[in-house]
C-alpha cells in the first residue's frame, strides 16, 4: 500500500534504523569485543539524532491522533518499545562491550520496525487518512 504524505517520512527513518539494527545484529552475531564495541559507539552517535527525533515526532503527532480514535494497545506497545531501546542505547552508551545489550537492542529495533512498517502506519493511515 502506497504511504500517505504524512508517513512518508516515518517510513523512510525506518530505512536508516534497519541498518542500524542489521549492524548491531552483524556485531552481537559474530561475538568479537571489537565489533559489538564499534558498534555499541555507533549507535551511540546515531541514536540522538535518526532514531530520537523519529520517537519524539511519533510520541507527539502519530501516537496521540492513534489514542484519540481508540488504538490504545498500539501506542501503549510503541510507546513502551521506543523506552525499551532508549533503554538498550543507554546501556551500550555506558557499556559498549555488552554484548546482551547489542543482542537485544537489534532484535527489537528489527521488530519494532516491522510493526510499525506493518501495523501501526497501516492502522493509521487507514483511521487518520482514509482518503489515500
Amino acid at each position: 500500500m502506497k504511504r500517505h504524505a504524512a508517513l512518508i517520512q516515518h517510513s523512510r527513518d525506518h530505512h536508516h534504523a534497519l541498518k542500524l539494527a542489521r549492524l548491531a545484529r552483524f556485531a552481537a552475531d559474530s561475538g568479537s569485543p571489537e565489533a559489538i564495541e564499534q558498534a555499541s559507539r555507533t549507535i551511540a552517535e546515531a541514536f540522538p539524532r535518526a532514531l530520537e527525533p523519529h520517537f519524539q515526532d511519533e510520541e507527539a503527532g502519530l501516537l496521540p491522533r492513534l489514542a484519540a480514535v481508540g488504538q490504545n494497545e498500539l501506542v501503549e506497545r510503541t510507546r513502551d518499545e521506543h523506552a525499551r531501546l532508549r533503554e538498550l542505547n543507554h546501556t551500550l552508551t555506558a557499556d559498549p562491550t555488552d554484548a546482551v545489550a547489542i543482542s537485544a537492542f537489534a532484535a527489537l529495533l528489527h521488530d519494532h520496525v516491522r510493526f510499525e512498517e506493518r501495523e501501526l502506519f497501516e492502522i493509521a493511515q487507514n483511521l487518520l487518512y482514509p482518503e489515500g
